[in-house]
């Protein structure tokens, strides 16, 4: 090589090395650019936040002494149907104005949807290909644009703070003192993340089985890591009714043998944005109440996920790699597609569901894995829900589907079950290759 192509090398690195270099502060631009795009794209759409506006006003309600679910806010005349103890955390809305309060929850949500990115590659693990925060950074960037996300911000959902919460406290070491905390305290701001709890109690309970059949195994070694924070989730749980019981007291009453029993008050069953099995069953049978069809598909789905997760939580990283990432989505997906009502925004479990899979595509190397990773990010981009008919209560435009738009308004409950399907086959995999290992040593 002549001195002048040395010194041409030299004085120009390859553009790999260039945007390794300064991966972080490519990325960092690349997403201010992004979240700048997205809050114009909103502005432009003139969002109305209508969900931020019912938590608003289920916090003055709470605050002034009213009838919290006999309450209707918004021009929709909305509900509250979250439980008393959310009406509680909504109060400090009631402090700011209404243009104050749009602005804060809109750079909380985009904050938070960082922590969720920033979480769910903590959770999955390595490889990665960037330093991690750049990575952060450039996932977020593109992720904001997903429907799910992107429907959380127009409504100003909670869905992104669930999910951070949930993943923060399952990200906890196994043996930290307040493990389960974030869990229970999720819970009782919306029902729906108390599937976990019930994951981590049969995690326990399993694993107490397995060490009762152990050689030697006794009574006392049945306690163990899985039932504390099981236990813990259900202490925290308990102590947010309470807290609600003591604050609320007709309110709570009210929720828990009452409000909690009536579905239709979240809304129309049937509607395009519900995306859960019960959803799905309403369009394709054309009803508003697919009644004890949908208890019993919703307790096969519930049972099959829980097996899964389970099996891969136990399985550990050694057979499994990434085993609690894959018992993780695997327990969000059940929890939304047995769910009465998994409206699309409750979707945002799909950030750390294609970091999974895009996470395994990298470590196995093998193309078909991308094959997967693609579809199902496009997917979640795609906005294919909403590209069949819907409309308002009287209309009804959603009993009157096609076929092929009552394939398009199930793409996320399809997704799950997907997901569900491929993790299950992962943990069957991984299981049947350590057989052999294990009957070598012995």
């Amino acid at each position: 090589m002549s001195t002048l192509q040395l010194t041409v090398v030299r004085r120009f690195p390859t553009a790999r090395a260039y945007l390794q270099k300064r991966s972080v502060r490519i990325a960092a631009t690349f997403c201010l650019l992004s979240f700048t795009a997205f809050l114009a794209a909103q502005r432009a759409a003139d969002v109305s936040m209508i969900d931020l506006m019912v938590y608003r006003a289920g916090g003055w309600t709470a605050r002034t002494g009213g009838d919290l679910y006999a309450m209707r806010a918004t021009y929709a005349e909305l509900p509250m149907t979250y439980p008393p103890f959310a009406a509680l955390l909504f109060m400090p809305l009631t402090f700011v104005g209404v243009p104050e309060m749009r602005l804060l929850a809109t750079v909380a949500n985009l904050a938070l949807l960082v922590a969720l990115v920033h979480l769910s590659l903590r959770l999955v693990g390595r490889p990665l290909r960037l330093p991690r925060p750049a990575a952060v950074l450039a996932v977020s960037a593109v992720a904001v644009w997903c429907e799910p996300v992107w429907t959380t911000l127009r409504y100003g959902q909670v869905n992104l703070l669930l999910a951070v919460v949930v993943l923060w406290d399952l990200s906890r070491r196994t043996d930290h003192r307040w493990a389960g905390v974030g869990i229970g305290v999720a819970a009782g701001i919306k029902l729906t993340p108390s599937l976990f709890a019930v994951f981590l109690a049969l995690c326990g309970l399993v694993s107490a089985w397995r060490r009762l059949r152990s050689p030697g195994g006794g009574w006392r070694d049945m306690w163990n890591p899985w039932l504390r924070r099981a236990s813990v989730a259900a202490a925290s749980f308990a102590g947010t009714v309470l807290l609600a019981a003591l604050v609320l007291p007709r309110d709570s009453r009210t929720f828990w043998t009452e409000a909690l029993f009536s579905p239709e008050r979240v809304g129309r069953v049937e509607d395009t944005a519900n995306q859960s099995l019960r959803g799905v069953l309403a369009r394709l049978t054309h009803t508003d109440d697919p009644g004890s069809t949908w208890a019993v598909v919703a307790a096969v789905v519930a049972v099959a996920g829980l097996s899964v997760a389970v099996a891969a939580a136990l399985a550990g990283p050694r057979r499994l790699p990434s085993a609690y990432a894959w018992a993780t989505v695997t327990v969000a997906c059940t929890a939304l597609l047995i769910s009465p009502v998994s409206w699309s925004h409750h979707w945002v479990w799909c950030v750390p569901a294609v970091l999974l899979l895009g996470s395994e595509a990298l470590r196995r190397g093998r193309p078909s894995w991308w094959v997967g990773v693609g579809p199902v990010a496009l997917l979640f981009c795609s906005y294919a829900l909403w590209w069949v008919p819907h409309g308002s209560s009287a209309e009804r435009l959603e009993l009157r589907q096609t076929g092929a738009q009552m394939a398009l308004s199930a793409v996320y409950p399809v997704a799950g079950v997907a997901l569900l399907s491929l993790a299950a086959v992962s943990v069957v995999v991984a299981l049947r290759r350590s057989r052999p290992q294990a009957a070598t040593k012995q």
